[in-house]
């Protein structure tokens, strides 16, 4: 019996990873985001195609003092020998607000990109009048902080310009943020987690697993936490300051 298997093997002296020798021909020689796509894709990005992915990997690791950093900080504090447990708590909390926006753009614009081309305002103003009126909301469409211009987004879609991997679903969510008012009667910025989807469906992920993408990502925001946790505690005050304001009510 056989299960065959081109992700890895290892025997007593090799370990063997895509087909290459993990110890002589990847060490050293590639590099963690290049790998990451590489393991998923079945095939080696370009270097434009890794510049991006790394891009798109930069801009998910950390936004900010979010509940999802704050429920690793705890986890840490009340199980200091527990890291694992502190991650998993980091990587379990983000739900779609924090970590499914990156799929959920992804999906949204794949689904619209199958069903249409050509002129992507045109399939814009159609996708954005048919949310509103069943009152959904375009997934990569406000955000809470940078109300006016998230600053990733223009530099992920000048980067994919750049590298030549501007494709149909980053043109199409690029529409979106030049009709929506139109139909919506204010201007929203199109944000970071959005325009990540649509980059890494551009580059042929497979949107099942763009949420992966996303916790792998964040899995180094968590690490810097919990870093900066060790050297500079302040769970214990975060915990204190719920605590000493809460009603408790049988």
């Amino acid at each position: 019996m056989s299960f065959p298997t081109g992700i890895g093997t290892s025997d007593a002296d090799s370990i063997s990873l895509l087909g290459q020798d993990l110890a002589h021909d990847l060490m050293g020689n590639v590099g963690f985001g290049e790998l990451a796509f590489w393991l998923v894709a079945g095939r080696r990005p370009t270097p434009g195609e890794t510049r991006v992915f790394e891009a798109v990997l930069v801009a998910l690791a950390d936004h900010g003092f979010t509940p999802t950093a704050i429920a690793a900080r705890l986890t840490l504090l009340s199980a200091p020998e527990s890291v694992q447990g502190a991650l998993a708590a980091g990587l379990l909390g983000g739900g779609s607000r924090f970590l499914g926006v990156t799929e959920d753009a992804g999906r949204f614009l794949h689904d619209l990109v199958a069903a249409h081309e050509g002129d992507w305002d045109a399939v814009a103003l159609e996708a954005v009048r048919a949310a509103r009126a069943e009152k959904r909301l375009i997934p990569g469409l406000g955000h809470p902080v940078h109300k006016i211009e998230d600053p990733r987004t223009p530099v992920l879609f000048a980067l994919a310009r750049e590298e030549g991997v501007f494709g149909p679903h980053l043109a199409l969510f690029e529409a979106i943020g030049r009709v929506h008012p139109e139909v919506l009667g204010r201007k929203l910025p199109l944000n970071g987690a959005g325009v990540c989807g649509a980059a890494l469906a551009d580059l042929g992920l497979p949107v099942d697993l763009l949420r992966g993408f996303a916790l792998l990502a964040r899995a180094a925001g968590l690490l810097g936490h919990l870093a900066e946790e060790r050297r500079r505690p302040i769970g214990m005050d975060v915990y204190l300051s719920v605590d000493r304001n809460a009603t408790y009510e049988p």
